[in-house]
């Protein structure tokens, strides 16, 4: 059985050959170009990997294009910029193949020399509080390595396709009765900056897109 993982990618030439490199056996990397400018998507070709090219910008659109290119029944999400180590895969997709969780998320534990800026986990924090409050699924990080079934997912109909879409999957997962879990996972010092953790307007502007996917479903609950 392989299992495919969805990596969005935006000028992350300096981490990929390290992720693509950790890929476990039984994993089938899919690296969705996101207009890099790096030669990101030519080391991806290197490596003898899937390449999807999705030219609209945004998380959420790299994300949807990497899973409507997906084919495994489990689909697995990661970030594409080393933060993130692929051998630990297994420990988010193993209770969904499992048949024992519908969704599982990564949770981040810092490890020595990793970057997670105090604008960052206040703003992750105060999105989880929320998360729970709506959902009752005792989540405490938005992790985006995460695990679920593929055809299941696509059925959600996520439309955000900016940084509220890892909200947005567990929002509606949460609505339609999922089973969700989360797990520990080491979060590594990142290869670059960070695009949305970066710096306090990525983190501003990314909250307010998980704010607008909370008020949205909150319009249709």
């Amino acid at each position: 059985m392989e299992i495919d993982v969805v990596l969005p990618c935006l000028n992350e030439a300096a981490a990929l050959p390290w992720v693509l490199g950790r890929m476990p056996d039984g994993f089938r990397p899919i690296v969705v170009d996101n207009g890099s400018t790096d030669g990101s998507a030519r080391i991806a070709a290197e490596f003898g990997v899937t390449v999807v090219s999705e030219p609209r910008p945004g998380f959420g659109a790299a994300c949807h294009a990497g899973l409507a290119a997906s084919a495994s029944d489990v689909v697995c999400f990661m970030d594409a910029d080393a933060s993130l180590d692929p051998g630990q895969l297994s420990r988010v997709c193993g209770p969904v193949v499992a048949g024992e969780a519908d969704l599982v998320l990564g949770r981040r534990v810092l490890s020595p020399g990793a970057s997670w800026p105090v604008h960052a986990r206040i703003g992750n924090a105060v999105l989880a509080r929320g998360l729970r409050r709506r959902t009752g699924v005792p989540l405490r990080d938005l992790g985006p390595m995460r695990a679920c079934g593929r055809v299941s997912l696509l059925a959600l109909g996520l439309v955000d396709r900016r940084f509220g879409y890892p909200l947005e999957m567990v929002l509606r997962a949460g609505a339609a009765g999922w089973r969700i879990g989360e797990t520990d996972v080491d979060y590594l010092p990142r290869r670059g900056r960070s695009k949305v953790t970066g710096t306090v307007r990525g983190t501003l502007r990314a909250v307010g897109d998980m704010r607008r996917v909370m008020a949205r479903q909150d319009g249709v609950a």
